[in-house]
Protein backbone atom coordinates (compact mmCIF):
# COMPACT_ATOMS: atom_id res chain seq x y z
CA UNK A 1 0.00 0.00 0.00
CA UNK A 2 2.83 2.22 1.19
CA UNK A 3 4.79 1.40 -1.86
CA UNK A 4 1.86 1.98 -4.07
CA UNK A 5 1.22 5.77 -2.52
CA UNK A 6 4.69 6.68 -3.75
CA UNK A 7 5.12 5.13 -7.10
CA UNK A 8 1.68 6.97 -7.58
CA UNK A 9 3.08 10.11 -6.23
CA UNK A 10 6.32 9.67 -8.44
CA UNK A 11 4.83 9.19 -11.57
CA UNK A 12 2.46 12.24 -10.92
CA UNK A 13 5.84 14.42 -10.40
CA UNK A 14 7.42 12.71 -13.55
CA UNK A 15 4.07 13.46 -15.79
CA UNK A 16 4.02 17.58 -14.34
CA UNK A 17 7.60 17.81 -15.18
CA UNK A 18 6.98 16.42 -18.29
CA UNK A 19 4.44 18.84 -18.89
CA UNK A 20 6.17 21.58 -17.63
CA UNK A 21 9.41 20.85 -19.75
CA UNK A 22 7.16 20.44 -22.51
CA UNK A 23 5.46 23.80 -22.68
CA UNK A 24 8.37 25.46 -22.20
CA UNK A 25 10.55 24.00 -24.92
CA UNK A 26 7.48 25.04 -26.95
CA UNK A 27 7.25 28.42 -25.39
CA UNK A 28 10.63 29.08 -26.80
CA UNK A 29 10.39 27.45 -30.01
CA UNK A 30 7.16 30.04 -30.43
CA UNK A 31 9.52 33.03 -29.35
CA UNK A 32 12.63 32.01 -31.51
CA UNK A 33 9.85 32.00 -34.24
CA UNK A 34 8.11 35.29 -33.70
CA UNK A 35 12.25 36.61 -33.03
CA UNK A 36 12.83 35.84 -36.51
CA UNK A 37 9.77 37.52 -37.95
CA UNK A 38 10.14 39.93 -36.22
CA UNK A 39 13.57 40.74 -37.62
CA UNK A 40 12.30 40.28 -40.95
CA UNK A 41 10.11 42.65 -40.52
CA UNK A 42 12.96 45.18 -39.01
CA UNK A 43 14.86 44.49 -42.24
CA UNK A 44 11.72 44.99 -44.66
CA UNK A 45 10.95 48.39 -42.63
CA UNK A 46 15.18 49.26 -43.15
CA UNK A 47 14.44 48.66 -46.67
CA UNK A 48 11.37 50.61 -47.44
CA UNK A 49 12.87 53.57 -45.60
CA UNK A 50 15.51 53.42 -48.02
CA UNK A 51 13.23 52.77 -51.02
CA UNK A 52 11.20 55.80 -49.94
CA UNK A 53 14.94 57.84 -49.75
CA UNK A 54 15.97 56.68 -53.19
CA UNK A 55 13.31 55.76 -55.25
CA UNK A 56 13.21 57.56 -58.35
CA UNK A 57 10.52 60.30 -59.56
CA UNK A 58 7.16 58.49 -59.78
CA UNK A 59 7.85 54.70 -58.84
CA UNK A 60 5.19 53.47 -56.89
CA UNK A 61 5.85 53.67 -53.18
CA UNK A 62 2.40 52.62 -51.59
CA UNK A 63 3.85 49.20 -50.78
CA UNK A 64 7.18 50.98 -48.92
CA UNK A 65 4.74 53.33 -47.44
CA UNK A 66 2.57 50.74 -46.14
CA UNK A 67 5.61 48.57 -44.33
CA UNK A 68 6.80 52.29 -43.02
CA UNK A 69 3.87 52.90 -41.44
CA UNK A 70 2.18 49.31 -40.40
CA UNK A 71 5.19 49.27 -38.63
CA UNK A 72 4.25 50.02 -34.88
CA UNK A 73 4.94 47.24 -32.29
CA UNK A 74 8.52 47.04 -32.87
CA UNK A 75 10.49 49.79 -30.69
CA UNK A 76 13.84 50.57 -33.54
CA UNK A 77 16.80 53.17 -32.48
CA UNK A 78 18.27 54.39 -35.67
CA UNK A 79 21.82 55.52 -34.82
CA UNK A 80 25.09 56.41 -37.16
CA UNK A 81 28.28 54.44 -37.34
CA UNK A 82 29.14 56.29 -34.33
CA UNK A 83 26.01 55.06 -32.60
CA UNK A 84 25.00 58.37 -32.19
CA UNK A 85 21.21 58.63 -32.41
CA UNK A 86 19.02 60.02 -35.05
CA UNK A 87 15.39 58.93 -34.65
CA UNK A 88 13.51 56.46 -32.89
CA UNK A 89 9.72 54.78 -33.26
CA UNK A 90 7.23 52.62 -30.94
CA UNK A 91 8.60 54.11 -27.60
CA UNK A 92 7.08 56.32 -24.47
CA UNK A 93 7.64 59.61 -25.67
CA UNK A 94 6.45 61.05 -22.18
CA UNK A 95 9.46 58.61 -20.88
CA UNK A 96 11.78 60.04 -23.36
CA UNK A 97 10.47 63.72 -22.24
CA UNK A 98 10.74 62.94 -18.45
CA UNK A 99 14.23 61.10 -18.57
CA UNK A 100 16.94 62.68 -20.81
CA UNK A 101 18.77 59.32 -20.22
CA UNK A 102 15.80 56.80 -21.42
CA UNK A 103 16.68 56.68 -25.03
CA UNK A 104 20.22 55.74 -24.05
CA UNK A 105 19.17 53.01 -21.73
CA UNK A 106 17.37 51.50 -24.22
CA UNK A 107 19.84 51.30 -27.21
CA UNK A 108 21.82 49.79 -24.30
CA UNK A 109 19.65 47.25 -23.90
CA UNK A 110 18.95 46.51 -27.44
CA UNK A 111 22.37 46.23 -27.62
CA UNK A 112 23.00 43.57 -25.41
CA UNK A 113 19.73 42.04 -26.78
CA UNK A 114 20.87 41.27 -30.53
CA UNK A 115 23.48 42.65 -33.11
CA UNK A 116 22.32 45.81 -35.44
CA UNK A 117 20.99 45.87 -38.97
CA UNK A 118 23.44 47.93 -40.90
CA UNK A 119 22.59 49.95 -43.60
CA UNK A 120 25.33 51.46 -45.99
CA UNK A 121 24.65 55.20 -46.52
CA UNK A 122 25.76 56.46 -50.07
CA UNK A 123 28.72 55.08 -51.58
CA UNK A 124 31.27 55.61 -49.05
CA UNK A 125 31.77 52.49 -46.96
CA UNK A 126 32.74 54.65 -43.82
CA UNK A 127 28.95 56.13 -43.47
CA UNK A 128 26.41 53.62 -42.78
CA UNK A 129 23.74 53.44 -40.24
CA UNK A 130 23.02 50.94 -37.51
CA UNK A 131 18.86 49.83 -36.93
CA UNK A 132 19.09 48.27 -33.03
CA UNK A 133 15.77 47.14 -32.45
CA UNK A 134 13.85 45.57 -29.12
CA UNK A 135 10.80 42.71 -28.14
CA UNK A 136 7.16 43.00 -29.42
CA UNK A 137 4.95 43.14 -26.61
CA UNK A 138 3.60 39.61 -27.56
CA UNK A 139 7.64 38.37 -27.72
CA UNK A 140 7.88 39.53 -24.50
CA UNK A 141 5.03 37.86 -23.11
CA UNK A 142 5.98 34.49 -24.85
CA UNK A 143 9.37 34.77 -23.15
CA UNK A 144 7.46 35.65 -19.95
CA UNK A 145 4.81 32.68 -19.91
CA UNK A 146 7.26 29.69 -18.88
CA UNK A 147 8.14 31.97 -15.61
CA UNK A 148 4.63 32.77 -15.17
CA UNK A 149 3.43 29.10 -15.78
CA UNK A 150 5.94 27.66 -13.07
CA UNK A 151 5.04 30.00 -10.31
CA UNK A 152 1.62 28.93 -10.91
CA UNK A 153 2.55 25.67 -11.13
CA UNK A 154 4.96 26.19 -8.26
CA UNK A 155 2.11 27.59 -6.19
CA UNK A 156 -0.17 24.63 -7.19
CA UNK A 157 2.03 22.37 -5.66
CA UNK A 158 2.38 23.99 -2.86
CA UNK A 159 -1.24 24.55 -2.49
CA UNK A 160 -1.43 20.54 -3.06
CA UNK A 161 1.37 19.90 -0.33
CA UNK A 162 -0.74 22.31 2.17
CA UNK A 163 -3.79 20.52 1.83
CA UNK A 164 -1.79 16.67 1.93
CA UNK A 165 -0.10 17.93 5.92
CA UNK A 166 -3.99 18.99 6.77
CA UNK A 167 -5.34 15.61 5.93
CA UNK A 168 -2.48 14.27 7.53
CA UNK A 169 -2.60 15.90 10.71
CA UNK A 170 -6.95 15.83 10.80
CA UNK A 171 -6.25 12.12 9.83
CA UNK A 172 -3.24 11.96 13.12
CA UNK A 173 -6.04 14.12 15.30
CA UNK A 174 -8.50 11.48 14.81
CA UNK A 175 -6.41 8.30 15.57
CA UNK A 176 -5.32 10.22 18.35
CA UNK A 177 -8.83 10.99 19.43
CA UNK A 178 -9.91 7.48 18.88
CA UNK A 179 -6.88 5.59 20.73
CA UNK A 180 -7.43 8.42 24.04
CA UNK A 181 -11.52 7.55 24.14
CA UNK A 182 -10.27 3.90 23.24
CA UNK A 183 -8.18 3.89 26.14
CA UNK A 184 -10.49 6.01 28.71
CA UNK A 185 -13.09 3.32 27.75
CA UNK A 186 -10.63 0.11 28.47
CA UNK A 187 -10.13 1.68 31.93
CA UNK A 188 -13.25 2.01 32.72
CA UNK A 189 -14.38 -1.51 33.53
CA UNK A 190 -11.47 -2.16 35.86
CA UNK A 191 -11.37 0.88 37.85
CA UNK A 192 -15.20 0.08 38.84
CA UNK A 193 -14.11 -2.84 39.47
CA UNK A 194 -11.77 -1.93 41.80
CA UNK A 195 -13.82 0.80 43.13
CA UNK A 196 -15.86 -1.73 44.36
CA UNK A 197 -13.86 -3.77 45.84
CA UNK A 198 -12.17 -1.03 48.04
CA UNK A 199 -16.03 -0.56 49.11
CA UNK A 200 -16.27 -3.90 50.09
CA UNK A 201 -12.83 -3.77 52.18
CA UNK A 202 -13.45 -0.62 53.80
CA UNK A 203 -16.58 -2.61 55.12
CA UNK A 204 -15.05 -5.24 56.68
CA UNK A 205 -12.53 -2.43 58.65
CA UNK A 206 -9.01 -4.90 57.73
CA UNK A 207 -5.72 -3.55 56.93
CA UNK A 208 -7.12 0.32 56.94
CA UNK A 209 -3.52 1.82 55.89
CA UNK A 210 -3.65 -0.89 52.80
CA UNK A 211 -7.56 0.19 51.58
CA UNK A 212 -6.50 3.89 51.99
CA UNK A 213 -3.89 3.43 49.47
CA UNK A 214 -5.70 1.42 47.23
CA UNK A 215 -8.07 3.93 47.37
CA UNK A 216 -5.29 6.56 46.19
CA UNK A 217 -4.24 4.65 43.37
CA UNK A 218 -7.80 3.75 42.12
CA UNK A 219 -8.63 7.58 42.27
CA UNK A 220 -5.31 8.18 40.14
CA UNK A 221 -6.59 5.40 37.53
CA UNK A 222 -9.57 7.30 37.56
CA UNK A 223 -8.08 10.43 36.90
CA UNK A 224 -6.16 8.94 34.26
CA UNK A 225 -9.08 7.87 32.78
CA UNK A 226 -10.40 11.25 33.11
CA UNK A 227 -7.85 12.65 30.96
CA UNK A 228 -7.73 10.40 28.37
CA UNK A 229 -11.47 11.02 27.98
CA UNK A 230 -10.88 14.63 27.44
CA UNK A 231 -8.35 14.51 24.32
CA UNK A 232 -10.38 14.72 20.75
CA UNK A 233 -12.96 17.01 22.55
CA UNK A 234 -12.77 20.61 23.56
CA UNK A 235 -12.09 20.76 27.47
CA UNK A 236 -13.75 23.28 29.61
CA UNK A 237 -11.53 25.12 30.79
CA UNK A 238 -12.27 27.46 34.98
CA UNK A 239 -10.51 29.51 36.71
CA UNK A 240 -7.67 27.50 38.42
CA UNK A 241 -5.21 28.56 41.16
CA UNK A 242 -2.30 27.23 39.50
CA UNK A 243 -0.34 27.88 42.98
CA UNK A 244 -1.80 24.79 44.81
CA UNK A 245 -1.70 22.63 41.15
CA UNK A 246 1.88 23.08 41.65
CA UNK A 247 2.28 22.20 44.53
CA UNK A 248 -0.21 19.20 44.76
CA UNK A 249 1.99 18.25 41.56
CA UNK A 250 5.24 18.73 43.08
CA UNK A 251 4.52 16.65 46.10
CA UNK A 252 3.00 14.04 44.21
CA UNK A 253 5.88 13.44 41.93
CA UNK A 254 8.38 13.43 45.02
CA UNK A 255 6.88 10.71 46.59
CA UNK A 256 7.71 8.62 43.52
CA UNK A 257 11.23 9.91 43.13
CA UNK A 258 14.45 8.97 44.27
CA UNK A 259 16.11 10.38 47.47
CA UNK A 260 18.69 11.61 45.76
CA UNK A 261 16.37 14.05 43.28
CA UNK A 262 15.57 17.14 44.98
CA UNK A 263 12.57 19.74 44.00
CA UNK A 264 12.47 23.09 44.45
CA UNK A 265 8.94 25.18 44.16
CA UNK A 266 9.77 28.77 43.21
CA UNK A 267 6.43 31.40 43.51
CA UNK A 268 8.06 34.42 43.67
CA UNK A 269 5.26 35.65 46.40
CA UNK A 270 2.47 34.20 44.41
CA UNK A 271 -0.39 33.83 47.33
CA UNK A 272 -2.85 32.98 44.27
CA UNK A 273 -2.81 32.59 40.77
CA UNK A 274 -6.20 31.54 38.69
CA UNK A 275 -5.99 31.22 35.17
CA UNK A 276 -8.60 29.10 32.90
CA UNK A 277 -7.26 25.95 32.29
CA UNK A 278 -8.10 22.25 32.73
CA UNK A 279 -7.55 21.19 35.84
CA UNK A 280 -7.04 17.79 35.01
CA UNK A 281 -5.08 18.33 31.32
CA UNK A 282 -2.85 21.04 33.19
CA UNK A 283 -1.69 18.45 35.50
CA UNK A 284 -0.93 15.55 33.19
CA UNK A 285 1.15 18.27 31.16
CA UNK A 286 2.86 19.26 34.56
CA UNK A 287 3.48 15.33 35.47
CA UNK A 288 5.05 14.59 31.68
CA UNK A 289 7.68 17.55 31.84
CA UNK A 290 8.21 16.53 35.74
CA UNK A 291 8.55 12.76 34.96
CA UNK A 292 10.92 13.59 31.62
CA UNK A 293 13.12 15.84 33.87
CA UNK A 294 13.85 12.42 36.12
CA UNK A 295 14.70 10.35 33.55
CA UNK A 296 17.16 12.80 32.60
CA UNK A 297 18.80 12.92 35.55
CA UNK A 298 18.53 9.09 35.95
CA UNK A 299 18.07 9.56 39.93
CA UNK A 300 20.42 12.04 41.12
CA UNK A 301 19.87 16.11 41.11
CA UNK A 302 17.89 19.05 41.03
CA UNK A 303 14.43 19.87 39.75
CA UNK A 304 13.28 23.51 39.35
CA UNK A 305 9.79 24.72 39.18
CA UNK A 306 9.31 28.74 38.98
CA UNK A 307 5.61 30.02 38.81
CA UNK A 308 5.99 33.84 37.09
CA UNK A 309 3.43 36.49 35.85
CA UNK A 310 4.44 38.55 33.34
CA UNK A 311 1.67 41.02 31.75
CA UNK A 312 -1.12 39.17 30.15
CA UNK A 313 0.76 35.95 30.66
CA UNK A 314 1.32 33.55 33.31
CA UNK A 315 4.87 31.44 32.96
CA UNK A 316 5.69 28.53 34.62
CA UNK A 317 9.06 26.91 34.20
CA UNK A 318 10.52 23.25 34.62
CA UNK A 319 14.21 22.84 34.75
CA UNK A 320 16.27 19.65 35.76
CA UNK A 321 20.16 19.04 35.98
CA UNK A 322 20.21 16.28 33.62
CA UNK A 323 21.89 14.88 30.35
CA UNK A 324 20.29 17.59 28.34
CA UNK A 325 19.01 17.40 24.53
CA UNK A 326 21.07 18.45 21.72
CA UNK A 327 19.87 21.42 19.80
CA UNK A 328 19.34 19.60 16.55
CA UNK A 329 16.20 17.43 18.33
CA UNK A 330 14.62 21.01 19.83
CA UNK A 331 12.04 20.38 16.94
CA UNK A 332 11.73 16.80 17.15
CA UNK A 333 10.94 15.84 20.86
CA UNK A 334 7.43 17.02 20.63
CA UNK A 335 6.55 15.30 17.64
CA UNK A 336 4.32 11.42 18.29
CA UNK A 337 6.38 8.69 18.79
CA UNK A 338 9.89 10.84 18.92
CA UNK A 339 11.71 8.88 22.28
CA UNK A 340 14.91 8.39 23.29
CA UNK A 341 13.87 5.86 26.36
CA UNK A 342 13.51 2.33 25.55
CA UNK A 343 10.11 1.83 26.38
CA UNK A 344 7.24 4.01 26.22
CA UNK A 345 5.83 5.20 22.97
CA UNK A 346 6.71 8.78 23.07
CA UNK A 347 3.87 10.16 22.94
CA UNK A 348 3.81 12.74 26.08
CA UNK A 349 5.33 15.56 25.08
CA UNK A 350 3.53 15.64 21.89
CA UNK A 351 0.22 14.89 24.01
CA UNK A 352 1.54 18.38 26.15
CA UNK A 353 2.05 20.69 22.94
CA UNK A 354 -1.24 19.46 22.12
CA UNK A 355 -2.90 20.41 25.63
CA UNK A 356 -1.56 23.62 25.92
CA UNK A 357 -1.28 24.82 22.49
CA UNK A 358 -4.54 23.71 20.77
CA UNK A 359 -6.75 23.51 23.89
CA UNK A 360 -5.47 26.09 26.06
CA UNK A 361 -4.12 28.81 23.08
CA UNK A 362 -0.66 28.93 24.97
CA UNK A 363 3.00 28.00 24.12
CA UNK A 364 5.38 25.04 25.12
CA UNK A 365 9.01 24.86 24.15
CA UNK A 366 12.54 24.34 25.22
CA UNK A 367 13.79 27.64 26.43
CA UNK A 368 17.60 26.15 26.61
CA UNK A 369 19.31 23.29 27.38
CA UNK A 370 22.57 22.12 27.93
CA UNK A 371 24.55 18.50 27.45
CA UNK A 372 25.41 17.68 30.63
CA UNK A 373 23.85 20.41 32.67
CA UNK A 374 20.25 20.13 31.66
CA UNK A 375 17.03 21.51 30.29
CA UNK A 376 14.94 23.96 31.02
CA UNK A 377 10.90 23.71 29.38
CA UNK A 378 8.91 26.67 29.22
CA UNK A 379 5.00 27.06 29.06
CA UNK A 380 3.02 30.41 28.67
CA UNK A 381 -0.44 30.11 29.42
CA UNK A 382 -2.50 33.54 28.38
CA UNK A 383 -4.51 35.16 31.19
CA UNK A 384 -7.90 35.32 28.95
CA UNK A 385 -8.06 32.89 25.95
CA UNK A 386 -8.82 34.14 22.80
CA UNK A 387 -11.52 31.85 21.22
Amino acid sequence: MLRQYFDRRTVTGLFAIIIVAGTIFYSNYLANKIAAEERQKVEQWVEAGLFLISAPEGADTKLSSLIRNEQKSIPIIETDEKDSIISWINLDTNLIREDSDYLIKKLSAFKKARDPIILQVGSSPKYYNKYYYGNSDLLREVRYYPMIQLLIVGLFIILIIFSILLRNKSTQNQVWAGMAKETAHQLGTPVSSLQAWVEMLKETNKEPDIVREMEKDVERLKLVSDRFGKIGSTPMLVDTDLVQQLISMTDYMKRRAADKVQFDLTLNNIQEYNLPVSPQLFDWVIENLLRNALDAMEGKGRIHIELRDERNIGIIEISDTGKGIPRVLWSQIFKPGFTTKKRGWGLGLSLSKRIIEEYHKGNIYIKHSDLGKGTTFRIELRKKVLS
